[in-house]
């Protein structure tokens, strides 16, 4: 039986969340969908020259998913590093507001941010300053934030620091935890493919990716990939966006379907999909009702603008658990 408490460890960044035109995307100069690390003064340029309402919300891949697994009656912690600043107490508080418990670091930079501009066919563009997220050393952490972790869950980004990952991986196999790993993104694994590799292999026990990240990893496609992860670790998903999910376990293969909904913004939908499969983990349930626990989750979040599920949408997911 897997302990209880998932610990997420990842980037704390506020969201600020847009809704814009392709026209106005294609005057930033950034490819469409992609995401591009910026300074702070870039995002508040680019907030200059729209006049649409702005979203604030706090972020980050294993943030997100926190924020889903305490929704969902779970015991969820998050690592992270903010500012000792304005939006660094707003993201604590909404964090903490949600049921979420705090281990979150400070730094004297300011609190990263994520501008996510969406444009009507859902797709989002990013910008992305991380400021005190991109502070976060090993050194900041400690053994005590590990404690009663049933399942250390990391972002595919933190493997950017790669002495900060180690020191996660080292001290959650320590307090007894398994470690779940989202990849995050193709170019993750295009960049940290030599360490995602070592992990998988000797570390991880649990994998999540999507069917660009399995193949940038296998370099085959989506059944084959999920074959190739399921040789590495104890738990393989490979999601497919609006096609479902393929899971695998003991050499058992799962095909999940995806709750059929009206996209209005894909921002968080790997996030909360990941959010309800480790809830169902956690509660026991098998392979198949975890993944359909993440399908339910992600269905909410995706019909409705950034990585925030409203009440209404939460009483839906309660009925079917």
């Amino acid at each position: 039986m897997i302990g209880k408490r998932v610990v997420g460890v990842g980037a704390a960044l506020v969201d600020l969340l847009l809704e814009e035109s392709d026209e106005f995307v294609s005057a930033t100069g950034q490819p469409k969908g992609g995401m591009t690390l910026s300074e702070l003064s870039t995002i508040e340029e680019l907030l200059s020259k729209t006049s649409a309402e702005q979203k604030v919300a706090p972020g980050g891949s294993a943030c997100n998913s926190m924020v889903g697994l305490a929704r969902l009656g779970a015991d969820a912690a998050f690592i992270g590093m903010c500012g000792n600043d304005d939006m660094g107490e707003f993201f604590e508080s909404k964090i903490t507001d949600a049921g979420v418990v705090s281990l979150l670091k400070k730094s004297e930079a300011a609190t990263g941010r994520v501008l996510s501009i969406v444009t009507p066919d859902a797709e989002r563009t990013m910008f992305t300053c991380l400021g005190a997220a991109g502070e976060f050393q090993a050194e900041a952490l400690s053994s005590d934030d590990f404690k009663d972790a049933g399942i250390v869950y990391i972002e595919g980004y933190l493997l950017f620091n790669e002495a900060l990952t180690r020191e996660v991986v080292k001290l959650a196999k320590e307090a007894g935890a398994k470690i779940a790993l989202d990849l995050a993104s193709f170019q993750v694994v295009e960049i940290c493919g030599p360490l995602m590799k070592e992990l998988l292999k000797d570390s991880v026990d649990i994998v999540l990716a999507n069917e660009d990240e399995a193949k940038a990893f296998t370099g085959v496609e989506e059944k084959e990939a999920l074959n190739v992860l399921a040789e590495l670790v104890d738990i393989a998903v490979v999601k497919l966006g609006d096609k479902g999910a393929l899971l695998k376990k003991d050499g058992v293969d799962h095909v999940v379907e995806i709750n059929k909904v009206k996209a209005l913004d894909t921002t968080g939908a790997g996030d909360l999909w990941a959010a309800g499969f480790l809830y169902g983990l956690v509660q026991g349930h098998d392979l198949h009702k975890a993944g359909s626990i993440g399908a339910s989750v992600a269905a909410e979040v995706v019909a409705v603008m950034g990585a925030h599920i409203p009440t209404e949408g939460w009483d839906r997911i309660y009925k079917t658990l």
